[in-house]
């Protein structure tokens, strides 16, 4: 007699008989990163029957070629068998795809018999870490996920919002957000990173910072001690609808924030994570893909797998169907029916047909540059306004650490959180840089020594403005266009020992836009944001190319463009031009030297452009010329050129 046969032999049998079927074909590799697929707990669970799993996964690999999955242990209360987390790793590792763990720290069910912190409404609770029963089970969850994995990772739930008695009583005299940094900075050591080494010393614990970053800290996530903690980081690059979701983040982030955590641990940041939801057109699902990978980061993580097999809806972009856009849905659909399957579009074949698209040009892009920004550890100020900046064609590199060895370096409110920020500026300024501050922190620092370097200060009035002027001496200035009322706090500046050099009018009533002073061997310039960040986007398109002229001097690219066209730029004369505008554009693109041709990456097609002189005289860039091109960009869509 044959002996019995144990449950995996079993599942391994089926898997493989079911694995004799014709497979579909392949989607092409990608060369230029991996992709990988989180599993959730409650898919790992239904993956127990192996017919659904080969039917689904030949559904998914099928339309996007995936590297590697994480298979989830644990979330809101459901902790996996080991015994089903043992065979979801062997069907992966049998079909050629690397596995890995992964945890969402979220409260939920009884939990070992400890009090639920689950909401009841929607909103996440987090787990009550002063909770000892609570950290025991943190504990156990983190050792059994080391147990059975190599690698794992920590989806973003991996905070504290709880305001119990306990954690009252724990706080003190504290601030939520000191006590919350310090608690969460010991659960990691202690309760997951500590527990998973000793268990598997081999365990790379990975900790998934979310997108919300500038508010991080009141939370409890510490981008200052937790990437020194845990043995890497990953970045949630899901931006979703900038309108509707509740978060209002602009798409520039999914690229921006990438370039941050980047120089907040260098070579440690594993790359982007996106997901399916709350998008009102497919497009914009394509995008957070796209800017990912044009921050160059190795791998994106598509979140998750049952999401992937969801039908794909097109969604409200009528307007601009069929204008050959980035995401072509003639090509979508090629895409699809190249697998053979009946199934209808899914999100994986969308994922699969977007990261194809960006794939053809990341090989030709060296390392994204911008203009130096600085947002120190644990600070909030003018909330998410580098990516606003962004969405308006100026590259931002965002850094943790003041970046001294940048020419110019922009500085928002965020930065008030330096004790050193105006000495910091005197030394950047008397070494031959340049800083622009925002109306955000000069407002925070008018009275902390800011008045020995430059006699501005803001006036606490707000100035509804409608007409726009440049000019960078005295006289009249250069008409730059007209706009419904925006509404700007007033800058206060004292005349010829300060110049505004773009600034509006207010019902014939002067204010400021941009104002330089110049200070020992630098400029410090004044940005005036509006009250509302959105409306840097009712901005005629010459006073945002003004500005733009102004903060990026001798940056090697620039472009003259309405709001909504960002810029990726890159350190080997590369650069890509992104719209998120429903309609067809015309980009003027401005490259240092002259007689310089532009060859679109993917197509080769080759641009001629104009040669004239820099347009403002007082531009450093007068001793060289420039080539002028004019490039035409389709709605929701991007172009990657190369200088030649």
């Amino acid at each position: 007699m044959f002996p019995a046969l144990r449950p995996l032999t079993v599942f391994l049998l089926v898997s493989a008989c079911l694995s004799l079927a014709a497979a579909p074909p392949q989607p092409p590799a990608h060369d230029q990163f991996h992709v990988a697929v989180y599993i959730p707990v409650g898919v790992v669970e239904r993956m127990k029957d192996p017919a659904w799993l080969e039917k689904s996964w030949n559904e998914i690999s099928s339309q996007v070629r995936v590297d590697k999955v994480y298979i989830e242990s644990y979330r809101s209360g459901t902790l996996a068998d080991g015994a089903q987390l043992e065979s979801v790793k062997s069907f992966f590792i049998a079909h050629g795809v690397q596995v890995a763990g992964g945890i969402a720290y979220a409260a939920g069910g009884d939990m070992a018999g400890f009090e639920s912190s689950e909401g009841s409404d929607g909103q996440f609770v987090s787990f009550c870490y002063t909770d000892p029963k609570a950290r025991d089970y943190v504990k156990h969850v983190a050792e059994v996920t080391a147990s059975h994995f190599d690698e794992v990772i920590l989806d973003d739930f991996f905070f504290n919002n709880t305001k119990r008695d306990s954690d009252i009583a724990a706080k003190g005299n504290a601030s939520w957000t000191d006590f919350r940094l310090k608690l969460m900075d010991e659960v990691s050591r202690d309760l997951v990173v500590g527990p998973s080494h000793a268990v598997n010393p081999k365990v790379k614990v990975i900790i998934k910072f979310p997108n919300w970053y500038e508010h991080f800290q009141a939370n409890g996530y510490d981008l200052e001690q937790e990437p020194k903690i845990f043995d890497g980081i990953y970045t949630g690059t899901e931006t979703r609808d900038p309108v509707t979701t509740d978060q209002h983040l602009q798409q520039y982030e999914s690229y921006q924030i990438i370039r941050y955590f980047d120089n907040i641990a260098p070579k440690s940041n594993g790359g982007g994570w996106v997901d399916v939801y709350d998008n009102r057109y497919l497009d914009r699902y394509a995008e957070q893909l796209w800017d990912t990978m044009l921050a160059k980061t190795p791998q994106i993580v598509l979140f998750q797998y049952s999401d992937l097999l969801r039908t794909a809806e097109a969604g409200d972009r009528q307007t601009w169907a069929g204008l050959g856009t980035s995401f072509n849905w003639p090509e979508l659909e090629a895409w699809h029916a190249n697998t053979g399957l009946t199934a209808p579009i899914t999100y994986a074949t969308a994922a699969g047909y977007s990261l194809n698209k960006v794939n053809g040009v990341l090989g030709e892009l060296g390392t994204p540059i911008g203009l130096a920004s600085y947002k120190p550890y644990q600070s909030t100020g003018e909330d998410f306004l580098h990516n606003y900046l962004g969405m308006i064609g100026i590259p931002i590199d965002l850094h943790a650490e003041f970046p001294s060895d940048a020419h110019t370096i922009l500085l928002t409110e965020s930065a008030k959180f330096d004790p050193r920020i105006v000495d910091k500026i005197r030394t950047h300024l008397e070494a031959g840089g340049n800083i622009v501050i925002t109306s955000g922190l000069l407002r925070a620092i008018q009275d902390k020594g800011i008045s020995q370097i430059a006699d501005i200060h803001a006036t606490g009035n707000v100035l509804k403005i409608q007409d726009y002027w440049g000019g960078y001496g005295a006289g009249a200035g250069a008409n730059l266009g007209a706009t419904s009322e925006v509404l700007v706090p007033e800058i206060a500046f004292q005349t010829n020992d300060a110049w505004p050099i773009v600034r509006g009018t207010a019902n014939g009533r002067g204010a400021p836009l941009l104002i330089m002073d110049r200070y020992s061997k630098g400029i410090l310039y004044v940005l005036t944001i509006p009250e509302n960040a959105n409306d840097f986007y009712s901005l005629p398109q010459p006073v945002l190319t003004a500005i733009r002229h102004y903060l990026l001097g001798t940056f090697p690219v620039q472009i003259d463009a309405p709001s909504k066209v960002s810029l990726f730029a890159y350190d080997n004369k590369r650069f890509v031009v992104e719209s998120y505008l429903d309609s067809p554009v015309e980009v003027r693109v401005t490259v240092p030297g002259a007689d310089v041709k532009l060859r679109r990456i993917g197509s080769g097609e080759v641009i001629n452009g104009v040669n004239s002189a820099p347009a403002a005289p007082h531009s450093k860039r007068i001793e060289s010329p420039q080539t002028n091109f004019k490039v035409q960009v389709a709605p929701h869509s991007f172009v990657a050129f190369a200088e030649e």
